[in-house]
């Protein structure tokens, strides 16, 4: 019993580390998850047990495996398991696994009728895009950019940005997200 008490010990730690790594304030993640500022803080200080009431929403947030949030032992699969994660309506399925840093998601973004106009917004961090099916419409600043397959973008998240299709079907783009400053570099050596 000691064992459990060790992992579940452990966790409120690793949510505190995994949410600074990420530059996420306690009020924006009670905005995307539902769960108070308060509880948030007692669950990563210890003062509050985590659960899977707690822990689910808090994976989906960070776009983790649950396992990777309560420390469970490696199982020496190297695959990476896609798990969509749903936001609204666009698909997330997580292409990495690794806890902060750089993270490589594949998106999916529908066709929304009449959706209004689009409304911008800014965070956190850098990303790199790449479209792989569908024509993208990006706002990027006061810039209206359609990018066609095989075309990528890379863009200072702190620049308001939004995403969605342009044509008439969904969109589909690999995505590398980073925090403020770690951006997507292609290093190629040169062929002997």
């Amino acid at each position: 019993m000691d064992e459990l008490a060790d992992v579940l010990a452990a966790v409120g730690p690793r949510l505190r580390a995994l949410r600074r790594k990420r530059g996420v304030t306690l009020a924006d993640l009670a905005e995307s998850t539902g769960i108070s500022e308060s509880t948030l803080s007692r669950l990563e200080s210890g003062q509050r047990r985590p659960n899977l009431e707690l822990l689910l929403p808090l994976a989906s947030a960070y776009g983790v495996p649950l396992d990777e949030l309560v420390g469970a032992p490696q199982t020496g699969d190297p695959r990476v398991h896609l798990r969509p994660v749903r936001r609204g309506d666009m698909t997330y399925i997580p292409l990495s696994r690794r806890a902060g840093g750089l993270q490589a998601f594949k998106m999916i973004i529908p066709v929304r009728p009449d959706s209004g106009e689009p409304e911008p917004r800014s965070h956190e961090g850098y990303e790199w895009l790449y479209v792989i099916d569908g024509t993208l419409r990006l706002i990027l600043g006061d810039r209206d950019l359609r990018l066609k397959p095989g075309e990528a973008a890379e863009f200072d998240t702190h620049l308001p940005h939004w995403l969605g299709s342009a044509g008439p079907g969904p969109v589909e783009l690999l995505i590398l997200a980073g925090p403020q400053g770690e951006r997507a570099h292609l290093r190629a050596r040169a062929g002997r």
